[in-house]
């Protein structure tokens, strides 16, 4: 394939949420800004994702079940209502077929599914696949990778070296290809002088911990995300509103970067194997400064920029501590401006999709995808390979 060529690209996207503002979660955020810039750099884009996602176009082949939930109060981001798989696996069924046509071919597919079946469309159809792997190891998608042959052309991504880690363990081996944030949108702030936090309100992230923190602070936070479990909000976090504590709901993003970046200080509070953390990078490109707790990719994320500190893990007390003495002073424009400048060099989201780019194209030429030839610029390793 010549330098420049444009692709035909199917973009297969996580597959719960519809991709649109405002976000599900940060997953949902890097594919809906992969689609749009792969279309404005003249690659024809077709997309798989849930009804009533952007990009969508008249292909109903493409189009996704959303879940199907009988009460408002059972939806959940991490469990499935009765016959949603087998609704999916029938879905995905449409879209391997509709590939093996020749009128429907396309170069390559980059696959963001939390689902197995895209996997294996490189054996069974013979595409060329490349999977990012957004989460750590999830059974069936490591069932599908073991069953590959050497000679599929595929290739897994993982957003950290803690991820690839993880799924190296599992027999899944992945080049290191870290998430980026468009700093056109995630512009720099004043800063101001309450606490935020922000993302998918669910277990795993925590929100209560960092409420606790605020008020052992004696600081005022605001929260904001799309509430992933209503079981856990109206146990864990809505008895903790009020009296400086505030729930802003789910903002799309020009409204959430204008609170982050009005904020002295972002909490980030995962409680789980934390695959990269989007917050973080997108706290810091508004000139905000970071506290989180170490846990998954986050000190990977963090490590030697200005502006942050990771603490350990659950320790509420040391998350009080390092925000108060980040919040200091965090309204300072030298300072904000350090923050912002250090998280653009290392999380640019224009220099990803240059290299996403790339990679699609060695891999769409290339049945092979040779592995030195779709290294990123910067200096990462096949972990296990």
């Amino acid at each position: 394939m010549s330098a420049g060529q444009r692709l035909r690209v199917l973009v297969v996207a996580p597959e719960r949420h519809p991709l649109r503002q405002p976000h599900a979660g940060g997953l949902e955020a890097v594919v809906w800004n992969r689609v749009r810039w792969l279309r404005r750099r003249g690659h024809h884009v077709d997309l798989c994702a849930a009804e009533g996602s952007d990009f969508l176009d008249s292909a109903v082949d493409l189009h996704l079940p959303s879940p199907r939930w009988h009460h408002a109060r059972d939806r959940s981001d991490t469990e499935n209502p009765a016959g949603h798989r087998a609704r999916m696996s029938d879905a995905f069924a449409r879209v391997g077929a509709r590939l093996t046509d020749p009128l429907d071919r396309v170069d390559v597919v980059d696959n963001h599914s939390l689902h197995s079946d895209p996997i294996l469309w490189s054996r069974d159809g013979g595409v060329p696949v490349v999977t990012t792997l957004h989460t750590p190891p999830l059974p069936d998608m490591v069932e599908a990778a073991r069953a590959l042959p050497p000679t599929a052309p595929h290739r897994f991504l993982a957003v950290s070296q803690y991820t690839a880690r993880a799924w190296s363990a599992e027999g899944v081996d992945a080049f290191v290809f870290p998430n980026g944030v468009d700093s056109a949108q995630w512009q720099r702030g004043p800063g101001g002088d309450h606490w935020v936090w922000f993302g998918r309100i669910v277990p795993e992230k925590a929100p209560h911990l960092a409420i606790r923190a605020a008020r052992l602070a004696g600081a005022r936070i605001r929260l904001a995300g799309r509430i992933g479990d209503a079981e856990y909000f109206a146990r864990e976090v809505e008895p903790l509103l009020g009296d400086g504590v505030e729930y802003v709901g789910a903002l799309r993003q020009p409204e959430l970067c204008a609170l982050v970046g009005a904020s002295s200080v972002a909490l980030v509070t995962p409680v789980w194997s934390e695959p990269f953390g989007l917050v973080l990078a997108e706290a810091l490109m508004t000139g905000t400064p970071v506290v989180a707790f170490d846990e998954g990719g986050a000190s990977e994320v963090l490590a030697d920029l200005p502006g942050c500190s990771v603490v350990a893990a659950g320790d509420v007390a040391a998350l009080a501590q390092a925000a108060v003495a980040l919040a200091h002073g965090s309204s300072a424009s030298e300072l904000r401006d350090r923050v912002r400048a250090a998280a653009i060099a290392r999380h640019s989201l224009a220099r990803r999709h240059r290299e996403v780019e790339r990679v699609l194209a060695v891999a769409a030429q290339s049945p092979a995808m040779v592995a030195e030839e779709i290294r990123p610029v910067e200096e990462v390793e096949a972990v296990g390979a």
